[in-house]
């Protein structure tokens, strides 16, 4: 199965940007979502930001992700 994930970009430089997923940085190809600044949230997905995310809803899925981490934590 492959997961496309929210991702928030701390750091830009050419074409890669430097990003927090979960409190681990990546790095990750940004040509596929040009324009994006510090901040901007995107969806990752095999080393790409895919699509930039709106914020609200880039929170709203990472709480979700965090609430589906806890609960296979406990099971």
């Amino acid at each position: 199965m492959c997961v496309a994930v929210p991702a928030r970009v701390l750091k830009i430089e050419d074409s890669w940007a430097q990003v927090d997923l979960g409190g681990t940085t990546f790095k990750i190809n940004v040509m596929l979502t040009p324009g994006l600044r510090v901040g901007d949230y995107v969806l990752a997905h095999a080393g790409f930001s895919i699509e930039r995310l709106d914020p609200q809803e880039a929170r709203e899925t990472l709480k979700i992700w965090e609430e589906y981490h806890a609960q296979a934590q406990d099971e």
